[in-house]
Order: structure tokens, then sequence, then C-alpha cells
């Protein structure tokens, strides 16, 4: 119970952070040390010129300067793409890709001939991917070598091939074969005209460039949205081999949409709210857990950062708990999605309210000081009407220049959630015994909730329990925590809760042992007293054992309900058993030595016997082997002999009957062999004489 109880204090606390986890952050130091352990190459090498592509991409964007060395491989597997005659547009697309990163040595000889066929492939090309693949690595041949002749002669007639594509909702079919339309497909193609814009040898027709743009604003009248007021686009496609989520299809038209911003003039007309939206989507999933959504996240912040339809000004807190006890300051900092400075502005702090409370605002608009040391907007004291809570705080970005204001977008109003915090007192604590009938005080003693404090105290079940205090804030006003628990715990460890309850600026709790003796289950005796006071906002929460009380209750009657049985520990399985200890039976009486004695000769008379019996047969060796190879046999077995003889005699004495039989194996074995060369021998000499 008690675990419970701390445990629902931990739950409130985390609840409240993650409320206010919604503050966005630019890109961190957290994002760099990322990257280096997603982007990890195996062999000095990416699996592919893609990954390649992306990794070199992510470490430029981040400004990592200690990765990984890559180019003597990367620039060797660039060099086989483009002189291969086999690579497809899209091999050549990323080997130009890394190319335009790592600026390897290529002939131009090469560039030409990658010119020709991607010129083909514009000019024949029939579906999205083909004109994406084709157009965009011209684009970066342009860039890469500019003595190549890039430019499209017919400009005007691919853009319209291109634009052909396109659905009335701003989205975009793959190809004419292909009905379903697609967000992701609406990126590669925005992407794709920016280029025949850019390669265009003539100027395109500007009403196909401010349709395109209507077509934008379309698209975008589909962008879903969060409720922490981040927008994405998400694919619609059923077709599982052309569905991209909503990070990679965001992604895919933020490239579009800023490709396209960059080669046209004029305006495009997309709210300022939309792209800051974007940018928290963006910043809002934190770290990806793989490399290709990592990519996605950081080459978009990476277009939104220097866009020409709006740069996103990114507002956080570096800290959105603040103490009253400790004085903290209120600090703001704006930066743009990648934690560049932000130009000349003001931060104003226009109100803040309870969360969750529709009262009117308890500060009046503030302007916040700028400390340009540190880049962080403060407020150096927080308004008297402040005190401990969860609070909304609403801030405004003001762009000192005219200009700016034409670049940068701030979203309007910010809304934070903050916590201010505080060392809560506690006054008149009090714990009393009552007389049931009367009300008066038998016993009553001061607590000391701040420090240590134990009391004991007596009472029966004609008596009453009181116990009360008294809750004030840092700013001196009454303060109702979100729980008080008082617990009796008694000696067989059976507990009781009881919720504290207030009485106005009081808090209050008598317990009335006569209506609660059933409850107790009748068990008398001590009863360990616990106060529990928590809250998100007090820094000082109590958890604190204030004394015991011995109850004398009366006898249980024969029907009263039993307690409950201990709680078991379920890790005490897992500790050490109790030690089994077993009696062995007493050993038998054994027979006297003498008579072991007796019976060991006797056991030795039939060996005695048979050696008096060779002795009276008259035993010789006049037919034992004289040849070499004969007698080493005859030898040998009777070694054997002696050997199983042996072997009786370690079994009787030290060996088991496994290891006796094993050996007896291989003896046997041995004694078959030369055995038989000597009764072969024998049975020879025999015969022989016999002739003779």
């Amino acid at each position: 119970m008690a675990r419970n109880l701390v445990g629902s204090l931990v739950l409130v606390l985390a609840i409240s952070i993650c409320e206010a986890a919604s503050i966005f952050q630019p890109i961190s130091e957290s994002h760099r040390s990322a990257a280096l352990e997603l982007f990890t190459p195996a062999d000095g090498s990416f699996g592919s010129l893609e990954e390649t592509y992306e990794a070199l991409r992510t470490f430029g964007i981040l400004g990592i300067q200690k990765k990984p060395d890559i180019g003597t491989g990367s620039c060797q597997s660039v060099s086989e793409t483009l002189g291969s005659s086999s690579s497809t547009t899209k091999d050549l697309f990323f080997a130009l890709k890394v190319n335009s990163i790592l600026e390897c040595k290529i002939d131009e000889a090469i560039f030409q001939d990658i010119t020709s066929r991607l010129k083909a492939v514009v000019n024949d090309g029939n579906s999205l991917p083909d004109f994406y693949y084709s157009i965009s690595s011209l684009v970066l041949i342009k860039d890469q070598n500019s003595k190549v002749d890039v430019l499209l002669g017919d400009a005007d007639g691919i853009f319209r091939s291109i634009k052909a594509l396109s659905q009335s909702d701003g989205r975009w079919r793959y190809s004419s074969n292909n009905p379903e339309s697609s967000t992701y497909a609406a990126g590669l193609a925005l992407e794709a005209l920016a280029g025949v814009i850019s390669l265009a040898s003539s100027e395109i027709d500007h009403s196909l460039i401010v349709t395109l743009k209507n077509d934008i604003v379309k698209l975008f009248d589909s962008i879903e949205k969060y409720d922490d007021g981040s927008f994405y686009f998400d694919e619609k496609l059923v077709d599982a081999r052309e569905h991209h989520g909503p990070l990679s299809t965001t992604s895919a038209v933020i490239r579009g949409l800023t490709a396209f911003a960059s080669v046209t003039s004029g305006t495009i007309n997309l709210s300022g709210n939309k792209i800051l939206g974007l940018a928290k989507f963006f910043l809002g999933i934190g770290i990806p857990g793989n490399s290709k959504d990592f990519f996605n996240q950081i080459d978009s912040l990476a277009c939104l950062e220097s866009n020409r339809v709006s740069v996103p000004l990114i507002l956080s807190l570096p800290a959105t708990v603040l103490s009253l006890t400790k004085k903290d300051q209120l600090k703001v900092k704006v930066d743009t999605v990648l934690g560049s400075s932000a130009p000349p502005l003001t931060v104003k702090l226009m109100q803040a309210f309870i969360s969750g409370s529709k009262d009117s605002s308890v500060i009046e608009t503030q302007e916040l000081r700028f400390d340009p040391e540190n880049a962080v907007h403060i407020l150096d004291v927080l308004p008297k009407s402040v005190d401990v809570g969860n609070y909304i705080f609403v801030f405004e970005i003001v762009l000192h220049d005219s200009v700016d204001k034409k670049v940068y977008t701030t979203g309007g109003q910010t809304q934070v959630p903050l916590f201010v915090t505080g060392v809560i007192k506690t006054d008149n604590a009090e714990i009393a015994v009552l007389d049931s009938d009367l009300g008066s005080i038998e016993t009553q003693k001061k607590l000391d909730l701040a420090g240590e404090t134990s009391v004991s105290l007596s009472a029966n079940h004609l008596q009453k329990l009181r116990l009360s205090f008294q809750l004030t804030t840092p700013r001196g006003k009454f303060f109702k925590p979100h729980q008080v628990f008082l617990k009796l715990r008694h000696e067989t460890e059976v507990e009781h809760i009881f919720a504290v309850g207030n009485s106005g600026k009081q808090f209050e709790i008598i317990l009335d042992f006569l209506g609660l003796v059933e409850k107790f289950f009748y068990l008398s005796g001590r009863y360990d007293i616990q106060l529990t006071v928590g809250d998100a906002v007090m820094e000082n929460s109590i958890l604190r054992a204030v004394g015991h009380v011995e109850l004398d209750l009366p006898e249980a009657p024969e029907k009263a309900p039993h307690p409950p049985a201990r709680p078991v520990d379920p890790y005490s399985r897992y500790g050490p058993k109790a030690e089994i200890t077993h009696i062995f039976r007493a050993p038998e009486k054994r027979p006297p030595k003498e008579l072991s004695l007796a019976f060991l000769g006797l056991t030795l008379l039939p060996f005695v016997g048979f050696l008096i019996g060779l002795l009276r047969i008259g035993v010789n060796l006049k037919n034992f082997p004289t040849s070499a190879v004969p007698v080493t046999f005859a030898i040998l077995f009777h070694l054997g002999i002696a050997a199983v003889l042996l072997l009786y005699a370690l079994f009787w004495l030290q060996w088991d009957l496994f290891t006796t039989l094993k050996t007896l194996g291989f003896l046997g074995a041995f004694l078959m062999f030369v055995g038989y060369r000597t009764l072969s021998h024998l049975a020879s000499t025999s015969a022989k004489l016999k002739s003779a």
C-alpha cells in the first residue's frame, strides 16, 4: 500500500512533466551525438550511395567535424556509377549528390555522356520518378561542371508534361497509367518543376507558374494538425509499394516547396503559422531511431532554415519549472530551427493563467529584458500574483525590423506550460486524543512536520484521534495539495489509510475508534502513525512517521472478520533457502576384530590348497615356449592374468563397478589376443611331436 501511495505521487509529477514536454526545442548537441551513432560505416563505407549522401548531408548540416573518413571509397563508387552504362537514373542522381559534397575528380567526358542520357530520359519520360531523377541530376551537373550544356530546349513542354500529372486537390500521380494521387508525389513534382525552371533555356510561361502556386495552396489546404500546433502531411495511398509515412511525406513536400520558391519570384500565399507548424512537427518528434527518418528530419529543418517562403522562429524555455523559494528567473530563447541566432526582436509576456482555469490573467503585459551575452530574454522577478501552481504563459515575439517581418514567421502568440514550485510552510500541527462523549482533550501534542517528530499516545475504543495542521505557500496563501493521507500501521503489518480533508484553511481528520473497531479487526496494540502530503509543485513533500498510538480495543466477537494474511514479498522466493539438516541412520554394530581375521583366514584356505595341489601334481615349465615371439605372447598372457587379479583387488579396495568393468573390457580383449597366440603355438608344437 505504501509503495502504491508513493507511486501515485510520482505519477502526478510524471504527468505534469509530460504536459510541459510539449515545448519545442531547436536542434541540440544530442542530435549531433545521435548522428554519429546512426550513420556508422561498415569497413569504411556505407551500403549504398544513397546512404552515403544522407550521412554526408546530415554531417554537413549539423556541422560535425569528427566524422568518419569515407571520401576515398565513396569517390571510387561515384566514379564507377557515373562511368557505368547500366546505372539507372536513380543511381546517377545519388552519385551526383555525393559528388556535390565530396567534389571527386570526374572527367568532363563522363559528364557529357551522362547529360545526353539524362536529356533522352527527360524527352521520353512518362512517369514522375523518371522526370524527378533525370531533371534533378541535370541540375546537379549544372552546379558541378559549367562547361556541360544541360539546358532544356523545350522546357515549357516538359513543364506541361509534368503538370499533366497533377490533381485538382494539389496532389500528383506517379504516371498517367496510375489513377491514384499522392502527397509524396506532389513533393517530387514540385522539386522536378523547380529543376525545369532552373534549366530552361527560355523563360517559362508565367501562367504555368501562377497555376502551380495555386496548386501549392490547395495542397496546403489538406494539411493535418496536432493539438500542440504542429502541422504535417500524411500519405493517403492504399498501394503499400508507394506508401510513405507522415515524416517522409512531409519532408518531400518541404523539399519541393523550398526548391520551387528558390527559383521563382513573387510570393506564395501560405500562412506563416503552417510553416511554423511544419517546423514544430519535425522538432516535436525528438530524435528518430533510424538513419532514414533522422536524415529526413535534419534535411527538412535545413530547408526551412533558409527557405524564401517564411523562416520559422522557435520560442523555447531552458527551464519549465521555476522555484519561488530559490527566486528563479524566467528565461526565454528565440532561435531558428537549427539553433542559429534570431534577428533583433522583443519577447513580451502577454498573460498567464492557471492551467485548466478560465479565470482572467494573473499578470499584466510585461516586456522581457534581453541579455545579449547569453542570447536570452529574462523576466527577473515573477509578479506577486504568481504563486505555486501549474500555469500557461502566453508570449509574443515582436520583430524590430520591418524587413525581417517579411522573412521570418513567429506564429503570433505562443502558449507555454510552466510550473511554479516552492517550499510549503506547515503551521499549527497538532495531534490529540479526545474523549468520545464530551469531546474534551485528554492528550494533545505539538508536531514539527518539517523536522524530526515522534509522539507516543494511548487510547481506547471509546476515544478519538484528531490530527490538524495548516499549509501556506511562499506568498502566504492557503495551499491545498493533491494528496493528503494518514496511515495507521499495526504491529502485525495490517495498514489502514485515511484521506485528510480540509475545513476552510485547516486540514483536519478525526478518527472515531468506536466506529472503526471492526475495520481494525479488533486488533489491540501499537499502531505507527504516518502522514503523507504530496503535490507536483511542492518542493518539500511530506512522507513522515509522526509517532505511534497504543490502542486498547475490545475482544473480537465470534463472527468478527479476520485480518488479512500478511503480504508475501514476491522477491522472497529468490532469497536464501532454509538449511536442510539430514540425520543419517546410526551404523550397525561391527563384529569383533578376531572374528573378522578368522573369516579372512578361511577365505585364503582355498588359495593355499591350490598351491599345495600344484606342488603335489608336479607342475613344471617344460612346455613354456622358447622362441622369441611365442615366449613374448606367453609372458604377456601371464601378465594379463596378474593384471586381472590386481583389478579385483582395486575393485575391492577403491574403484567403483563402472570403472572396473571399463578397465576389464580392455584387459579381456588383450587377454583373448595373446592367449589365442599362445595356445596356437602350444597346439602346433604338440602336433609336431605326435607326427614325429
